[in-house]
Order: C-alpha cells, then structure tokens, then sequence
C-alpha cells in the first residue's frame, strides 16, 4: 500500500522556541524542535524530561478513594483476614497481581492470588472467582486492572460478607460498584493528576500509599518497577508524565536487577547481556506474558513473576515460551482465514469498518487478529468468535478513532464490553451480530475522517547524513523510552543513494540491508529496511531515492547506528 508521508508543521513561534531551547540545552536544533513538539519549551522542563525522578510521582492519597483503600487494607491485615488478589489475565492484569502480591507477601502471610480462565470465566471479575474466594475465607479481595463494570458481581460478593477494592484503569459507566474504594484516575469525579496510568501503574499507586501509611521507604517498591514498565509498554499508554517516570526507572530496574521471573523469560527471549528497550517488551516479552492467558491459564504468569526460584523459574518460562509458539501459529492461520474472509466482501471498498465473525476461531488471539486487519486495511475492525451461546470479540482502532465510543453506540445489542480509545472487549447474542455490523459502520461511517483511513507516516523532521553525528545519536537516546505522546522521532532524508553493497536478506529473502550515501556528507549510513525486498531492483538503478526512518542503535555491534527504514520513495526530482 502506498504510504503518504506527512511533514509534521512548525510554526513560527515554536521554532523561535526550539531554537532558544536547543541552544540553552547545547544540543541540534532538531532535537529542540522534538521537545517544543512535546510541549518542552523550558530548560527545567527538558531537564525533568531528560533526567525523569521518582520523588516527582504524584502523592499517591490524590486519587479519589485512596485513603479509603489503605485504611480497608490496614484493618485486614490487623485482623488477620484473609487477602485475595484478583486480576486479569492479560500481561497488565497479570504484572498487577504480582505487583500488589508480591509487595504484600512481605508483611503478611494469609494472602492468595486468582486470575480468572479466559474460555471458562471471561475477562474481569466473576461468580466463580467470587465463589473461589468465599470457599477459600478471603474477606477482601483487591481486584486489578478490571472490576470497574462488576456491579453485579461485587453485590453479590457483599451478599457473601467480602469487601472490593477495585483498582482499574478502563473507561467507566454512569453507575459504580459498591466497592469500599474504587481507585481509577479515569473515574468521571477524578481527583487525580494524571488519568492515563496503567492497571498495573494503579496497583503501584496503591502499594505506594500503603507504604506511606505504614512508614515503609520507598526504596522497598523500587524492585517492582520492572513490572509497571512491562505493563506500560504492552498495555500502549501514554509515555509522559507519571508514566515516564515509571517507564525509565522501570527500565533501569529491568536492566540491571530484574525480578526472578522475569529474567528467565528475558533468558528464554535470548535477551541476555544486552540493553532492553521498549521495543523488546512490547514485542517479545510482553507476548510471552500474553501467551500464557491466550493459550492456557494467565494464572501460570502470575506463577512466575512471582517465583523466586530461577531454575523454577527458567522451566516455567520455556513452558509459557511453548504456549507463544503455539499462539504464532494460531495468529498467522487465523489471520490469513481474517483476509480471505475480509477481502470476499463485495461492499468492503465503501465500507469504512470492518467485522468478521467465526464461531470456530481460538478466543485467545482474535485480538491480534483485529489489530493485523486494523494494519492492512487501515480500518476499525472487530473479530468474533463463539463462545457458548455468545458471540464474543475483541475491537482495535486506527490512529485518531475512538474505537470505544463506536462500540458503546451499539451497547443496546451488547452483553457486555469494556476497555479503552484503542482496544476493546464484547460481547453479544449471535443473534444480534447482523444488526451490530450494519450499526457499528453506521457510527465508524459517520464519525471517522478520511485521513484516518489512509496509511499515513508522520514524518518529524528532514534532516541530512551529516546531521547524524555520534553526539546527535547520544543526545537522542535521552528522549528514551519512546512510546504513545512520545513516538520515536521519523526523520527523512532525500536524494540518497545505494553504496553499492545493499542486499536482500532474510529467512525468505524478504527485507533489505542497506548501506546508503548521500550527496551532503561522506557518511555511509547502514540500514535495514524489514519487509520491503520488493524495493531492491529500483535501489540497484542507482538512481536517487527519499528515505523516512528512524535511527537505532545496531544490537549486533554495540555503538554503531543502523537506520531502521520505515519507506523509501523514488526521487521525484528525477522523473
């Protein structure tokens, strides 16, 4: 598909700032005009950007409910009750119960986790979970990343005598559950100053206030950090504020003294003895994570984020390694099944949505599937499987579109469903997916703008090979980590040219190892161009070309840059 590459504009008065800024900083005005992008047009401001500090995390007992939280927390654990911590199954859910439990463990023993079964249970708190935890005595249950739609079932749980405390980040309805404390800085009374926390980010909120009501010092929640930056990454929010905070110290914490757990699924990724970035979450341990609650029981990752352990540990984590093989598998037939299906439809040139449904698909990877058909078809797209008498999905959005929004326009057809802008679970009688189809692409018709619809590469700057100088790539690498509000910067480049030496590579010949000139510089800047083989014959003219990438750092030669291209153009100076 043909990509447009869209210059990102400036305005006179930014690049007045980002001018001063760069200047003042002692760094390229390019790098200025990234941080006034990001609303950074001071020097402090770039500093605490730079250098984020954990005495800057905003006092915990801000969010609404949270006094009501630790004092509930404390007299269970007076009393000696017994503690269940609940969650989802997901690598958000899942990192949030060995947060909050393994915080805990430290200071008390009556203490049990449940993380409920994707195919017997569905997502968020329910009857059996409530069951299992009056069958086991627990007499407060603090529940993570869900819970803030569970009005039925935590009234039954208070029909049982347990109490609730729900810390969740997802959107919630008009009505509440009657928890003892709901903490949630998306709660429409919010009180919080920063609303885009992960589930996990919640729970760490929580643990925080607790250790400050009990005189415990920070310095003992530090080691979890590598958890909230797991959940971070693999859960896609926002990386500013707060969360930039957890980000990079959780990243440091990953780096140099991981929990047990994860070490031996950074062991078994063949991550050892290199620098772990977002990156490396978001694509290999994240899934790994992921795959145990898609393929078998998301309590098996609680199991071994919370082991001590390491050979333990290193044998769970081959076994969750087998269930993402299994979940690749999975992921690549049913996404070709998703495309035949997808690319049958008569009407799908006018149509601005797309939902498939198939009763005989696995529940656990439909929502990878929807964010692949998201990837080809730049389009909000729903994946339905079966589930009993259900017709059960998973909703993913294209840039800019609220994809939750769209689903709560059909919520008089739904079951049930909950979740973010992006991404989005349901549910429905099988009945009623005809009339959710023609619904949703009524409201998706209506409400998404045309450029959403379109593959579009933003593009920051346009720079030259001599811009990238070795001081360039190190004051770059202090934007670290990249994600959501603060995307890894695309750069262009124009009128480049083959070395000479670029060649097709990989397993099945299908990417491009680039070494690339340009008529600036003496610089020959190495590449790799993923996915893109098609290009090489054009390449191999000779003929000038425009580049858009970003730049990384080579994992395989520590210290040397690599381009990472994201599209190459012919030079249209040349037509």
């Amino acid at each position: 598909m043909t990509q447009k590459w869209n210059y990102l504009p400036i305005t006179s008065e930014q690049l007045e700032a980002s001018q001063l800024l760069a200047k003042e900083l002692g760094i390229s005005p390019i790098l200025g005009r990234l941080l006034v992008e990001r609303g950074i047009t001071t020097v402090s401001q770039a500093r605490k950007f730079f250098r984020p500090q954990l005495p800057e995390l905003h006092d915990p007992f801000l969010m609404k409910d949270m006094d009501k939280a630790v004092d509930r927390l404390n007299i269970a654990m007076g009393r000696k009750e017994r503690i269940l911590i609940y969650g989802d199954y997901d690598v958000d859910g899942t990192t949030a119960v060995a947060l909050v439990y393994r915080f805990l463990q430290q200071f008390y023993s009556n203490i049990d986790y449940y993380i409920p079964d994707r195919y017997n249970e569905g997502y968020g708190v329910t009857r059996r979970g409530v069951d299992y935890a009056a069958e086991t005595g627990a007499t407060l249950v603090i529940v993570l990343d869900c819970g803030i739609k569970a009005i039925d079932e935590i009234a039954y749980a208070k029909e049982k005598g347990i109490d609730f405390i729900i810390c969740d980040h997802h959107v919630q309805d008009a009505e509440l559950p009657d928890a003892v404390a709901t903490l949630n800085p998306k709660r429409l009374d919010n009180t919080y100053p920063y609303e885009h926390l992960s589930g996990c980010g919640v729970g760490f909120k929580f643990m925080q206030a607790f250790a400050l009501s009990n005189g415990i010092e920070f310095h003992h929640l530090i080691p979890l950090l590598d958890l909230c930056v797991v959940s971070i990454a693999s859960d896609i929010v926002p990386i500013m504020g707060e969360n930039r905070i957890l980000a990079y110290h959780g990243l440091k914490q990953l780096n140099s003294n991981p929990s047990v757990g994860l070490k031996a699924i950074i062991d078994v990724c063949g991550l050892t003895d290199r620098e772990l970035t977002m990156g490396d979450i978001i694509f290999k341990i994240g899934p790994r994570i992921n795959a145990s609650g898609r393929i078998q029981n998301g309590k098996e990752a609680v199991d071994l984020l919370t082991e001590k352990d390491f050979a333990v540990a290193h044998a769970k984590a081959s076994q969750i390694n087998q269930y993402n093989e299994t979940r690749k598998d999975l992921d690549k037939s049913m996404t070709e099944e998703a495309n035949t299906i997808v690319e049958a439809l008569e009407d799908l040139s006018d149509r601005r949505s797309i939902v498939i449904y198939n009763e005989d698909w696995h529940k656990g990877v439909i929502g990878i599937v929807a964010s692949r058909l998201t990837e080809v078809y730049y389009r909000p797209a729903v994946v339905l499987t079966r589930t009993d008498t259900l017709a059960t999905g998973s909703a993913r959005s294209v840039q800019g579109f609220d994809v939750y929004k769209a689903i709560e326009y059909c919520r008089d057809l739904l079951e049930n469903f909950g979740g973010h802008t992006y991404a989005v679970g349901l549910s429905m009688k099988v009945e009623n997916v005809p009339a959710f189809i023609a619904r949703f692409e009524d409201y998706v018709s209506q409400h998404i703008l045309p450029e959403q619809c379109n593959a579009v590469i933003d593009v920051n700057a346009e720079i030259d090979f001599r811009d990238i100088s070795p001081k360039f790539c190190n004051d770059l690498k202090k934007f670290n980590p990249f994600g959501p509000e603060n995307e890894k910067p695309v750069f262009c480049t124009h009128k480049v040219y083959d070395y000479g030496t670029s060649k097709v590579v990989g397993r099945e010949q299908e990417h491009i190892k680039l070494e690339l000139v340009d008529n600036k510089s003496n610089n020959v800047m190495n590449g790799i161009a993923f996915g893109q083989s098609s290009q090489v014959r054009f390449i191999k003219t000779k003929q000038s070309f425009d580049i858009c990438y970003t730049i990384e750092e080579n994992t395989h030669k520590r210290g040397e840059v690599q381009l990472q291209i994201v599209d190459i153009k012919p030079d249209k100076s040349q037509a």
